[in-house]
């Protein structure tokens, strides 16, 4: 299989990298040298009373972009909608419903697929979207078998969650502890200050957080974690933070992408 090496082309732009900025035949062209696509995925939805709603989608973009400029892999534009039917207690949450996401992750792979990508790297910033986003590999694997579409051999899809990075991790580890909590964390609003400085400005000491613990619905989330953190302190949360924790995640998931280029 012709695949690009990742981390070949580390001068191309964002611009070059976009599939959304490409026409049709330089997708075309792209295609005779490299069968693989980054999709980015994210969320939008509360992260606590200072943090950005569309933190989930806003850090699975640059990091996919960042990955994917340096690999020189087309991304595609960013799904900013996930499965966050659990935060709809929150003013401004936007979800869908497992089987809507199932739906429309399986539509966007068997899309590419259908033009003859083979490796669908998937980069994820929200935890409610993993297990439906598995559940779409699947059923995406079985239909294009059905429609004989010429990939179907060869097609892989794999999702990568880019705050779960081990490096990521022990980083956020080293820098809060266990005021990282599970859900606003400071390690995901560092990323979002970083990537959008105005929003610092949003930062204020806040009480401390309902403990993490179980999900549920969104009046039982509601309920146990009141103003959506889950143990997270994000005030702890810097601009230069962000940008470590940015490497860091684009060094492992890089790794990742080239793995995932070569496997056969």
């Amino acid at each position: 299989m012709a695949m690009s090496s990742a981390f070949a082309s580390t001068d191309t732009s964002y611009e070059e990298i976009r599939l959304d900025l490409r026409s049709w035949p330089e997708v075309v062209n792209y295609l005779e040298h490299s069968k693989g696509v980054i999709l980015p995925i994210g969320s939008t939805e509360q992260h606590g009373p200072t943090g950005a709603i569309g933190t989930d989608a806003m850090t699975a973009q640059a990091v996919a972009l960042e990955v994917g400029r340096r690999a020189g892999v087309l991304v595609a534009p960013t799904q900013s909608f996930g499965m966050a039917e659990h935060h709809l207690g929150f003013a401004g949450t936007m979800s869908l419903q497992p089987s809507t996401l199932l739906a429309v992750l399986h539509d966007l792979v068997i899309s590419l697929a259908t033009h003859g990508f083979e490796r669908i790297f998937m980069i994820n910033g929200h935890g409610g979207n993993i297990a439906t986003a598995k559940a779409a590999f699947a059923q995406a694997y079985s239909t294009a078998s059905l429609r004989g579409l010429s990939v179907a051999p060869k097609l892989r899809c794999k999702l990568v969650n880019w705050f779960l990075a081990k490096p990521v991790m022990q980083e956020a580890n080293r820098l809060y502890g266990d005021r990282e909590g599970q859900h606003a964390t400071p390690s995901e609003i560092s990323l979002t200050l970083y990537l959008t400085p105005s929003l610092v400005v949003k930062q204020k000491p806040l009480p401390t957080p309902a403990p993490a613990g179980p999900i549920h619905g969104p009046d039982d989330f509601r309920r146990r974690y009141p103003d959506g953190r889950m143990g997270s302190d994000p005030f702890l949360a810097k601009p230069e933070h962000g940008g470590v924790l940015l490497e860091k995640a684009v060094l492992a998931l890089g790794d990742e992408l080239s793995n995932f280029l070569g496997d056969s």
